[in-house]
């Protein structure tokens, strides 16, 4: 049974080396290649996009695809819509391995809203020391406020994508740890944090740390995703609903 696995979060990787060396099983790893040094998997992977929904069409068809499991970032709404539209098109089963949003908890002092343009409003107009983990991807609209100074941590280098005079940047790969990150937060005297409510354990300690020292974080909402898919929230969950698709009762 051959499966393609829509990668690049820690689910991914979970659900891959859930995969590794089963006979019964063939899957195949899909990166976009937005990460150019990403972790090696224990299973086959390719490195790049598919062009368009018709190009994954295509592809699915070409490979014999039996089932996807679209573990894409939450962000990530665009490839998500486009494996819905490819999988319904052509009959092909899918899985969304989706992990469960955060939840703001007592201590939490939160500002949600729904875009990074709101993102950079709700900053306000004093200037501000800002840490922003929200990717190299998303940096721009913040341009807008030159006022602040913006501590990036990215795992690729920004290059140009924050346009301001005030940057520091910071390349870093998840998981932290709370004691380092409330380290960082005041070394750098940070004054307010801005953040993708990307759920998951590996950075969460960001919320953790900005809760002990009472600073505010302006959460960025998820993009909606397609309704109607068939949902996991763990790796072993979507090793079931595999091995049910693979086995079904008699």
């Amino acid at each position: 049974m051959r499966i393609l696995i829509l990668g690049g979060t820690t689910e991914a990787s979970a659900f891959a080396a859930c995969l590794a060396g089963r006979s019964d099983l063939s899957p195949l790893l899909s990166l976009a290649g937005r990460t150019s040094d990403p972790r090696p998997a224990p299973i086959p992977t390719r490195i790049g996009g598919f062009g368009s929904i018709d190009g994954l069409v295509h592809f699915l068809m070409e490979k014999r695809i039996a089932a996807v499991v679209d573990a894409t970032h939450p962000f990530a709404a665009r490839m998500s819509h486009n494996a819905a539209e490819a999988c319904d098109r052509i009959g092909v089963r899918l899985l969304a391995l989706r992990r469960p949003p955060w939840v703001a908890t007592a201590g939490d002092r939160w500002i949600e809203v729904p875009s990074m343009i709101e993102a950079v409003q709700a900053l306000g107009e004093a200037p501000r020391r800002v840490f922003l983990t929200i990717g190299r991807l998303e940096l721009n609209p913040f341009s807008a406020a030159q006022q602040h100074t913006y501590v990036v941590r990215s795992i690729e280098p920004i290059g140009d994508a924050l346009d301001a005079p005030h940057v520091i940047a910071i390349r870093a790969r998840a998981p932290f740890i709370e004691d380092t990150e409330r380290a960082l937060m005041e070394r750098e005297a940070i004054d307010v944090i801005v953040t993708k409510n990307s759920g998951g354990t590996a950075t969460y300690p960001k919320i953790t740390a900005a809760r002990a020292l009472g600073l505010p974080v302006i959460v960025v909402a998820r993009p909606q995703k397609p309704v109607g898919v068939e949902e996991a929230e763990t790796a072993e969950a979507a090793v079931r609903w595999l091995e049910r698709l693979h086995r079904p009762a008699p």
